[in-house]
């Protein structure tokens, strides 16, 4: 079974050798974390970082050869201004403009027009990761009243060795596909703290491996279906000649599918941190947690009705990270709006230089503030509100999913085509239905408000 899987998982993906690779090496990173388990959770700090160090110079080393150096250079100057910077602004800003700049240069000499899996692919997490040690390390020269419950969380009390850094950035279970954690957890991992029993390797295996099961499910349905659903159909005469319901199907269930990619290998990923004890998240009602690492909410990416409910179910970490370091920070605008924005702007310039994913993020950003406008109509709407809990729900559901699910699939359209004369000619064959169908909606929605909701209920708090 694994051959076949294999093959049509490279032809999902349209480079054979990279994809698997890449799937190899997230998949060794569950023996990596046996051998860690059974062997050197009780050794020295200075031997779980060598391990982990090595392991992921190794993985880094058999996906990308002698490019690894990208990385280990980032990691290394990194390190050289926590030194000699210190606890500065201007040594988060210095390593921010580093890191954005060396990460951004990859881009620009490595990227096509087609999705590739290169050396860049790891350093945008890696970036995260080192960008976020800045922030961490400037937190913990703060007084505690100063921070937020995360910041205290993460803060560093002293400045880190150079073989944790280099430890913490090449750990196997995040390093190729995420997901992101602090520093502050990795050394709970080395210090043998994360874990359910103290003292002994955490009992992880069951809550893995179920991980592991689900992401190679999705996996499995992606190897399957993805050859049906290219980005390269849209591109064709044939794509072109479809009747207009038609091509907009393909856009719904092309996401869909499409989507599977990310959810199958950051799920597994997930596993292998659960196995090594990284995602464990202390004790809820009695209860051991394992999803410190969770970057999917599989149940509500699949079952929410809600723009917003696939955002939050979707790359989790990655936008809690963008929160923590980007939105919450930029707390000095006063305008919760602006900061929005400019968390956006930062993310789609991380992505890439693609003019795909502007379209992609300011698309995003469009939506959901048309849906949070629609929810509070419904909330404020007696009649609406009634109509949403009748008998009917089902089928509303019905319809709203496939609401949902187009229009998730219509700025994913720039994002994996990249270029302008690419989802400029998917746009044009659908007549641009979802700029049209949400410029109308918030046209619309105030009108709707007026219409529906009583006066009383129509002050601004409400409608925002």
């Amino acid at each position: 079974m694994a051959a076949p899987l294999m093959e049509k998982l490279s032809e999902s993906l349209g480079s054979p050798e990279p994809a698997v690779r890449l799937i190899l090496s997230i998949l060794v990173g569950y023996p990596c974390a046996l051998f860690y388990r059974r062997v050197l959770f009780h050794q020295s700090s200075t031997v779980i970082h060598l391990f982990h160090t090595f392991s992921g110079l190794a993985l880094a080393a058999f996906n990308f050869g002698p490019q690894l150096y990208h990385s280990a250079v980032c990691v290394l100057v990194q390190f050289l201004m926590l030194r000699l910077m210190g606890r500065t602004v201007t040594a988060v800003l210095s390593s921010f403009t580093f890191q954005m700049l060396y990460l951004l240069a990859g881009y620009y000499f490595t990227a096509t027009e087609e999705y590739d899996i290169k050396w860049t692919m790891p350093h945008c997490v890696l970036m995260l990761k080192l960008v976020g040690l800045s922030f961490d390390f400037y937190d913990g020269g703060k007084e505690p009243s100063q921070l937020s419950a995360d910041q205290k969380k993460a803060a560093l009390p002293s400045v880190p060795s150079l073989l944790e850094v280099f430890g913490f950035s090449y750990f196997y279970g995040g390093f190729l596909v995420g997901p992101q954690f602090t520093l502050r957890s990795y050394q709970m991992l080395v210090a043998g703290e994360l874990t359910d029993c103290p003292g002994k390797p955490p009992n992880s295996v069951i809550p893995a491996m179920k991980r592991f099961a689900l992401g190679f499910f999705f996996l499995v349905i992606y190897a399957i279906f993805g050859p049906h659903y290219p980005d390269s159909y849209y591109l064709t005469d044939e794509y072109e000649a479809q009747p207009f319901w038609y091509r907009c199907v393909f856009i719904l269930l092309w996401a869909k599918v499409n989507l599977y990619k990310y959810v199958s290998c950051w799920v597994i990923a997930e596993g292998v941190c659960i196995l090594s004890g990284m995602g464990y998240n202390g004790v809820v009602d009695g209860q051991h947690q394992w999803d410190a690492c969770a970057n999917m909410k599989v149940w509500l990416f699949e079952t929410t009705p809600l723009f917003g409910g696939t955002i939050a179910s979707f790359n989790i970490n990655t936008n809690a990270w963008a929160a923590r370091h980007v939105f919450k920070r930029l707390k000095f605008l006063g305008n919760k709006t602006l900061s929005h924005v400019a968390t956006l702007l930062f993310l789609t310039i991380w992505h890439g230089l693609h003019s795909g994913y502007i379209m992609c993020f300011s698309m995003e950003f469009f939506i959901i503030t048309v849906e949070r406008q629609a929810h509070a109509l419904v909330r404020d709407s007696p009649l609406l509100t009634k109509l949403a809990n009748s008998p009917l729900y089902p089928l509303i559901y019905v319809v709203q999913q496939f609401i949902h699910w187009l229009f998730m699939g219509y700025p994913l359209v720039p994002f994996c085509l990249f270029t302008y004369d690419k989802w400029l000619k998917v746009y044009s064959s659908v007549y641009f239905c979802g700029h049209a169908f949400f410029l109308v909606a918030y046209l619309i929605m105030p009108y709707l408000r007026k219409a529906l909701v009583p006066k009383k209920e129509r002050s601004p708090k409400k409608q925002e």
